[in-house]
């Protein structure tokens, strides 16, 4: 199984996917432009396992994010 790591001295402590230097924002970066899961297993040498990480970080982190109202605009 695929696992996201924090390690400071990879990519400046950006998440990465583990055994490689490819971050997460690279897997959704390549997703968003367009790219399939066969094209990224290509060009990054990953495994669709590793993309499914990615993309379950991403959403961990998206789902726990706090949202406040600053102003209420009328």
């Amino acid at each position: 199984m695929s696992e996201i790591i924090l390690n400071k001295k990879i990519r400046f402590g950006k998440p990465t996917i583990k055994g490689t230097r490819i971050t997460v924002d690279e897997v959704l970066g390549a997703l968003s432009g367009g790219m399939t899961f066969e094209d990224i297993e290509k060009e990054y040498k990953l495994k669709r396992q590793d993309i499914i990480a990615a993309l379950k970080y991403a959403t961990k982190v998206v789902s726990e994010e706090r949202v406040g109202v600053l102003a209420i605009s009328r």
